[in-house]
């Protein structure tokens, strides 16, 4: 059962040693660190805490927002250790999985980060309905138009590959096939 400590800065300039201190203070047997912006995917020192710790250890950071990118990245890696039967602990929010309170605060955390993700949902889906309305559709734009489909149907009627006509016009031979099917339903 061993106490392993997380402890993340965003940039070189910041100074790790705080966290350091403050969990050594803890008795953490061994502490993982990053210097990495919260938003990135590449934390060596957190790929290995997630992949060192053993069913009864306990990982222990300063603060959350040391530990999770945001609140759902942060909850479904608390969810992965609780599965592992690995503890969780954060010092400045008080909050320990080992214990029901800590559970509970971490269920609301969970409770309201879903009601976010329904409202940013929603959000979403008003602003499409909105754009739809106003005429506005969106992706990208389309690479087809009727100059590169006679292009593509001369090369067809020349006996062509599809594979070299999709090539030479710079289209997947996906998006080649869709034209082609397009332009045999339209009448002309």
């Amino acid at each position: 059962m061993a106490i392993l400590g997380y402890a993340r800065v965003s940039t070189a300039e910041q100074n790790l040693k705080s966290q350091v201190d403050i969990l050594t203070r803890e008795r953490c047997d061994r502490i993982y660190t990053d210097t990495a912006s919260g938003s990135t995917t590449n934390r060596p020192g957190l790929n290995a805490i997630l992949t060192d710790a053993q069913e009864g250890d306990t990982i222990v950071v300063v603060s959350l927002d040391r530990f999770g990118r945001t609140v759902v990245h942060l909850l479904t890696q608390i969810e992965e250790l609780a599965a592992r039967k690995v503890g969780f602990r954060s010092m400045r929010e008080s909050i320990d999985t080992r214990s029901a309170a800590g559970k509970l605060t971490l269920q609301l955390f969970a409770a309201l980060s879903e009601f976010e993700r329904a409202r940013i949902r929603e959000r979403t889906l008003a602003g499409l309905e909105s754009a739809r309305a106003a005429g506005r559709k969106g992706g990208r734009p389309s690479k087809i138009n009727s100059k590169l489909q006679a292009r593509a149907q001369k090369m067809v009627d020349a006996k062509i590959s599809k594979e070299e006509i999709a090539r030479a016009l710079q289209i997947s031979k996906a998006t080649l096939y869709r034209m082609l099917q397009s332009a045999a339903r339209s009448p002309e």
